[in-house]
């Protein structure tokens, strides 16, 4: 059985759109082998890190696991949504009401408001569970060919022709991995309404505040606003954070992508892309990120960073 398997090897290098569509069909459906929500999990989580991959597209199991393990915390603590299986529990759900049993974490607390320490012993657990019931499971999905993956190095590989798949076609990728994800919710838990749950499954891999990238950027560069170049104050609505490809293009919180700016050029940019002249500008912000080599939180915020991701959000939507 695939769920079994710690090694899995690239079966196909070379894939269509067109035969990459009609595997992630099976996946999302209820066609696929697995009855649990894990497959929409580790979709979302794929797609949050998207631009973290390295030269080989490939990703650390921490990588997947904190985002795995966040989109549970979410589900599970703040919505109460515990039923995330066909049969038997998920040991998922187990795993994370222990943890905030024993630390005694009120259930209003998003996954990154939570202590480090805590935050890496319950990714850690997760980690585990995902070698056993995700990985294998979802690659015997995808019939081998969308991703290998090896527990003992810890690392999954996306297939190249894959990785640009999901990158031309995230945000319709996110939509129906969200709907789907919902269906399956609703099916499985006493809720009033689709509706009701997919506001829930949208938003429960965004981070609840962006002020620690606020303070960051502000002590590296000068306090104005990235598009008008006004003065910023730290008074409430003056200064605000802003993803400089939004949202809906980039479902993470990477500091590369985020920028200071004020409250016009905040509402007025809204959901929209940025205009393509401030890309030279956000290069060489980058580029003065990469340079700092004194502050750690920098440098692993900056892994794997390269201007051409940038470059390619803008010119793929």
């Amino acid at each position: 059985m695939s769920h079994k398997l710690r090694v899995g090897e690239l079966r196909e290098a070379y894939l269509t759109d067109e035969e990459i569509w009609r595997i992630f069909t099976v996946v999302l459906s209820s066609k696929s082998v697995k009855s649990s929500t894990y497959k929409y999990a580790l979709i979302k989580a794929l797609i949050e890190n998207l631009y973290q991959v390295n030269d080989n597209y490939e990703l650390t199991y921490d990588q997947l696991a904190y985002a795995f393990t966040k989109v549970y915390w979410n589900l599970i603590v703040n919505h109460d949504l515990v039923n995330q299986n066909a049969g038997k529990s998920a040991r998922v759900v187990t795993v994370i009401k222990e943890e905030q049993s024993k630390y005694g974490i009120p259930a209003d607390f998003s996954f990154d408001k939570i202590d480090d320490t805590i935050q890496v012993k319950l990714v850690n657990k997760v980690k585990s569970i995902m070698k056993i019931n995700v990985y294998g499971a979802l690659y015997g999905d995808t019939r081998g060919n969308f991703y290998a993956f090896d527990h003992q190095r810890e690392y999954f590989r996306l297939n190249p022709a894959v990785y640009y798949f999901m990158l031309n076609y995230q945000r319709l990728i996110v939509n129906l991995t969200n709907y789907h994800m919902a269906v399956m919710i609703e099916a499985l838990n006493e809720v009033p309404s689709i509706n009701y749950l997919l506001g829930k499954v949208e938003s429960i891999a965004k981070r609840s505040s962006l002020r620690p990238f606020e303070r960051l950027l502000l002590q590296y560069f000068e306090k104005s606003c990235f598009y008008c170049g006004k003065a910023l104050t730290q008074a409430k609505r003056e200064t605000h954070v802003d993803h400089f490809i939004p949202w809906s293009f980039v479902q993470s919180d990477h500091i590369w992508n985020l920028v200071l700016s004020c409250n016009r050029c905040n509402s007025s940019k809204s959901d929209k892309l940025p205009d393509r002249n401030y890309l030279e500008f956000i290069i060489d912000r980058n580029n003065k990120l990469v340079g700092e080599k004194e502050n750690p939180n920098v440098v692993n915020m900056m892994t794997n960073y390269k201007d051409k991701k940038i470059i390619y959000c803008m010119i793929t939507p």
